[in-house]
């Protein structure tokens, strides 16, 4: 065997192989109502599951309202309270993932206006809501510590008009945070969500 290619054999062995994501990957959030964790399966919505982490990695989440808390159906965030951070997210999409696992209790998925529209709005099912699976909502995961945390975030607002007293998702994706503290201050919020160790 040659030298050059005993050193080429070396040298591909030298190489760390591609780390591919881990399956299942737990992120914590921090919230104004205490704290609460999300389990992550890559298996049941790979594409939703990696921008998910993509965002958490960006600190997208970190100071997100939640905006509209339904009692009886879901609590809903990710719109950042920065009107520029914002902008750059909008209308970078991603495409559906197949729906895997049911819209169960404590499970996670993203908001969406039609098919191939997910991008970082994300909402936690508060019941059952398996008829959401059939119109195409894939959960990504679920609340696996915590959920007694998600069932106290403040739903005194609802929906957003004219179904609700909450807030307007144009004026927040327009004026942030600011918007919303000056006219919804008791809306609960995101700390900050990381990555478990």
């Amino acid at each position: 065997m040659n030298r050059i290619l005993i050193a080429a054999i070396v040298l591909l062995l030298s190489v760390p192989a591609f780390a591919a994501p881990p399956d299942v990957v737990k992120v914590k959030f921090e919230t104004s109502q205490g704290d609460f964790v999300v389990e992550v399966h890559r298996e049941w919505a790979p594409l939703g599951a990696d921008r998910f982490l993509e965002l958490v990695k960006a600190k997208y989440y970190d100071g997100c309202r939640f905006f509209r808390v339904i009692k009886g159906f879901m609590a809903q965030f990710g719109l950042n309270g920065d009107p520029k951070v914002n902008a750059a997210w909008q209308g970078n999409n991603i495409k559906d993932d197949k729906v895997k696992e049911s819209n169960k209790k404590g499970y996670i998925t993203y908001a969406m206006a039609g098919p191939n529209t997910r991008t970082t709005q994300l909402f936690i099912n508060l019941v059952d809501n398996s008829n959401l699976d059939s119109m195409g909502f894939a959960p990504f995961g679920n609340v696996t510590e915590g959920m007694e945390v998600v069932e106290k975030l403040y739903s005194g607002y609802g929906d957003g008009a004219p179904r609700g007293q909450g807030p307007d998702q144009g004026q927040i994706r327009a004026k942030g945070n600011p918007y919303l503290e000056a006219n919804f201050s008791r809306l609960d919020y995101i700390k900050k969500a990381t990555i478990v160790p």
